[in-house]
């Protein structure tokens, strides 16, 4: 099958492809080499294994619950079949495939200006096949293996998202995320919560526009080679310094909330920048998404402390120690966090999925993480601006901090204190 890779109405270049399986087999002609998606033409080639990374990335995950009975149901052979019936259109940026010899235009097609059929969220939800399915839809290139689909309301783009056993609490840890972000002023989604059929979903308007595109962080650090003597994080900053981007104040925040929130996925994909897709310049950070897998999520008490950080190190204290200040922080304004955690999480006692002792001690747990952020607030000594260069260890005055870890086990010993200059001081229930 030949196909046109289009980057909203530029014609990138002709592709060869499978039309089963979705992989790319060749590249024909080459029009716009800078519209390739980043990382897959560089020094005058084009890599056709990156390019079917990039394209295998717009699929649905295997993972995802639900997805093998719905191919089923619609007789498909693959995942990558179902992308190509949508033209491989995404909410996310504004690639699409646009088979040779076919009359249709970006303008008539894409899902920011024109409506989509929910046949697929339909069945990705549980439903039943009625009629003849329409497969224009942008549930067929959604990320991520928790359930999820877009719908149109009032013009509007919005996702909802489901969560997991045990405790369906992932939804619920976005609504608790956005609103402690919000209160802190850091630039991230809104997510409101609804309850359909019992379970919870949260629910967020689209954050790119027919105007601009998200580019994952994954997809940024490709437009060079690391140098052996950078580690990823300095990676990154450099390759968002190569756009003209400045991107340590927003690291800052987003490292010190995931720190708080105990986020375990924060992965390359799992935030990024935007782009405008004509001119291809970049604007800056999108809003920061996705942290839903927090908060202990999936685990009881005796185990709320067995996870691992995501993306720079896996050790949470480690990962802390890249955080160069904390002069945005408000620790009046962080209090919220007890609140939106009792508020949003008691809907869930209420509704059967937790007991409220697991609520406590949630509350218990986050009061550790934001007095571990206050003792390098007092203690941090801060690292001279640039990416390079060595960072005074902070883990030792973590570990100190972390002298009532007690709290987590049910054995809440709290030596509190009032907020003391500049706001800080140890953090009280």
């Amino acid at each position: 099958m030949k196909c046109v890779l289009m980057h909203k109405r530029f014609e990138v270049a002709e592709l060869s492809i499978d039309e089963i399986y979705g992989n790319f087999l060749s590249v024909e002609k080459i029009n716009f080499p800078e519209h390739f998606p980043l990382g897959v033409y560089r020094n005058g080639m084009t890599d056709i294994h990156e390019l079917n990374d990039w394209w295998k990335g717009r699929s649905i995950p295997a993972s995802r619950n639900g997805l093998q009975e719905t191919l089923d149901k619609l007789g498909e052979p693959s995942i990558m079949s179902l992308v190509l019936k949508s033209y491989g259109l995404s909410l996310s940026d504004h690639y699409w495939m646009k088979p040779v010899g076919m009359s249709i235009e970006w303008d008539d097609i894409n899902y920011f200006d024109n409506e989509f059929s929910e046949d697929i969220g339909n069945l990705l939800f549980g439903g039943e096949l009625e009629n003849k399915v329409d497969f224009h839809s942008p549930d067929n290139t959604s990320d991520g293996w928790l359930k999820k689909r877009w719908k149109i309301s009032n013009n509007e783009r919005i996702m909802l998202k489901g969560g997991s056993n045990p405790f369906q609490q992932e939804p619920l840890n976005e609504v608790i995320a956005s609103r402690f972000m919000n209160n802190l002023g850091v630039n991230c989604v809104t997510y409101n919560i609804v309850w359909q059929d019992g379970y919870p979903y949260c629910v967020c308007s689209c954050f790119v526009t027919k105007d601009t595109e998200l580019i994952p962080a994954a997809r940024l650090m490709k437009i060079k080679k690391k140098p052996n003597h950078e580690n990823t994080f300095q990676h990154l900053v450099s390759c968002c310094n190569e756009v003209g981007v400045e991107a340590v104040p927003f690291l800052d925040r987003m490292l010190t909330v995931d720190y708080i929130l105990a986020n375990e996925d924060r992965h390359f994909t799992n935030f990024g920048l935007l782009r405008n897709p004509e001119t291809l310049q970049f604007i800056g950070f999108a809003p920061i998404y996705d942290s839903g897998s927090s908060l202990c999520y999936n685990r009881n008490q005796r185990k709320f402390n067995d996870y691992e950080m995501k993306p720079f190190y896996s050790d949470c204290d480690r990962q802390a120690e890249l955080i160069t200040s904390f002069q945005w922080f408000d620790t009046e304004k962080a209090n919220c966090i007890f609140r939106n955690i009792e508020e949003v999480l008691g809907e869930s006692v209420v509704n059967g999925f937790m007991t409220s002792e697991r609520v406590q001690h949630l509350k218990q747990f986050v009061e550790l993480k934001m007095n571990h952020i206050l003792a390098l607030m007092e203690h941090k000594i801060e690292v001279p601006k640039g990416i390079r260069g060595e960072r005074t260890s902070i883990r030792g005055f973590i570990s100190q901090a972390k002298g009532g870890s007690s709290a987590i086990n049910g054995n809440s010993n709290h030596s509190s204190l009032g907020a003391g200059q500049n706001g800080q001081g140890k953090i009280r229930l």
